[in-house]
């Protein structure tokens, strides 16, 4: 299926689950300042993803984990982590983020998901190179899942 590229809000698209990019899961989530799209996460989904995520433990560099989704209305969200320790992202960690949340999303039989630009907020590595980095893991092994890419763009 075709992976489509679109600008706006991740926690607006038609899709049955979002990726949220995290972190490796060492600092608990409480002691982290909300930001980028894990923040408007924590912000509409509420707390209890979080506290699912927190009983996973440390998760090895671009692993992904599959939580409720709170108050949202996707079925799930699956938390890849994306950056190292000193929160910053390479094309390893998104190409493997990017592979592990396609497994999760086959393994619960998911139609559709809906990424953000993973590694290009907190983990500092640059928005158009990430998004290349993505789409050719995505060209490659999307399969038949429905995938948007979203470039955030305040509404």
């Amino acid at each position: 299926m075709p992976v489509h590229i679109v600008e706006g809000d991740l926690l607006a698209q038609p899709v049955e689950a979002i990726v949220n990019a995290w972190n490796r899961n060492i600092i608990p989530w409480w002691l982290l300042l909300p930001q980028g799209v894990s923040g408007a996460i924590k912000r509409q989904a509420g707390l209890a993803p979080f506290r699912e995520l927190a009983r996973v433990g440390p998760m090895p560099l671009g692993t992904a984990v599959v939580t409720s989704a709170g108050r949202l209305t996707y079925k799930a969200i699956i938390h890849v982590a994306g950056i190292n320790m000193l929160w910053r992202a390479s094309e390893r960690s998104i190409q493997d983020s990017v592979r592990n949340a396609l497994a999760r999303a086959r393994e619960r039989s998911f139609a559709s998901l809906a990424f953000p630009l993973i590694g290009a907020g907190s983990g500092g590595f640059n928005e158009a190179r990430a998004l290349e980095v993505m789409r050719h893991v995505l060209d490659a092994e999307v399969g038949a899942l429905e995938v948007r890419v979203v470039r955030f763009r305040p509404g």
